[in-house]
């Protein structure tokens, strides 16, 4: 008797492969378990929290008022009563550090978000369309490019007028080329590739092909690159207000705090040394993070 009928006499079914179906991660989820795996990167979004936390509860957790000046307390070393000491009007370091980071964040974020949104509209149309609108954009880009990030906000902030509205504004236009190159060059990579062909070939608006298959997949880099400008842009706005263009006093601002506090690093030294150890932090933090970005979204990682 062969072995098939034996097996069916003894009511045997042969065994059937198993086919174990493995559930597929999102990129978005791939690199968020890279993040937590990098423990650089993890401390440096940590301290971002951390500041963004102090900025948000600056009023509740600010142990005095910024702006109030004390007279019988000028220039007092760090003590129980106030832990970063006090400044040339007796005003508490610690608060006006704590109410700083508004100013620093805000002028990051938003002068970020305003080099982004030009960088990314002006760079899809120089590399969708290529061309004379290619060449013309790369130029104009070109000769932005060939000046100093930190001279061209400067020069636009003293033409706006010294606010730190008006710093933003200087740091967002003086940031924007280089996402304008970054954005032409991964659209130029992307334009070729098939699915953007056939999109074109349904009949589809570049509108619609720019801004549901373009730009969701250039938005990786978009990102890393934003992470690093904010970190840039912390450090303009903080040289902006040192040189007087950006938050005006005696609103607190890490810059104009530093500003002040180089007329008396001999008598009072912890007026320079809270600002400055922030900024380095804040900075510090956010280049940790884009290079934990960069290593998570880089595809070529995986």
């Amino acid at each position: 008797m062969s072995s098939s009928k034996l097996m069916t006499s003894l009511n045997i079914r042969p065994a059937q492969p198993q086919v174990v179906y493995l559930k597929e991660v999102g990129p978005w989820r791939r690199a968020w378990r890279k993040i937590g795996r990098n423990r650089m990167a993890l401390a440096g979004l940590l301290t971002i929290i951390f500041f963004i936390v102090l900025a948000v509860c600056a009023p509740w957790i600010s142990p005095y008022d910024p702006l109030a000046a004390n007279w019988s307390a000028i220039r007092k070393p760090p003590s129980l009563e106030h832990w970063f000491g006090t400044d040339e009007l007796g005003r508490d370091v610690l608060s006006r550090v704590i109410w700083g980071a508004r100013a620093s964040l805000l002028a990051g974020i938003v002068s970020v978000a305003i080099s982004l949104l030009l960088g990314v509209i002006i760079g899809m149309i120089a590399g969708y369309f290529g061309g004379i609108v290619d060449g013309i954009i790369s130029r104009m880009t070109d000769a932005f490019l060939a000046c100093p990030f930190l001279i061209l906000a400067i020069a636009l902030a003293a033409f706006l007028g010294p606010s730190l509205t008006n710093a933003m504004i200087a740091i967002g236009v003086s940031a924007a080329p280089i996402f304008v190159r970054l954005t032409r060059a991964q659209v130029l990579n992307v334009k070729v590739e098939d699915y953007i062909e056939a999109a074109r070939s349904i009949g589809c608006s570049p509108m619609r092909i720019a801004i549901s298959h373009l730009l969701p997949n250039i938005t990786p880099p978009l990102i890393v690159q934003s992470t690093l400008a904010i970190a840039s842009a912390v450090i303009a706005e903080a040289s902006l207000s040192f040189l007087g263009l950006g938050q005006q006093p005696p609103e607190p601002s890490w810059g104009s705090m530093l500003n002040t506090a180089k007329n008396f690093m001999e008598d009072a030294p912890w007026m320079a040394v809270w600002p400055g150890l922030a900024i380095f932090m804040l900075v510090l933090a956010f280049n940790i993070l884009g290079d934990g970005l960069r290593d998570a979204l880089d595809p070529r990682s995986r």
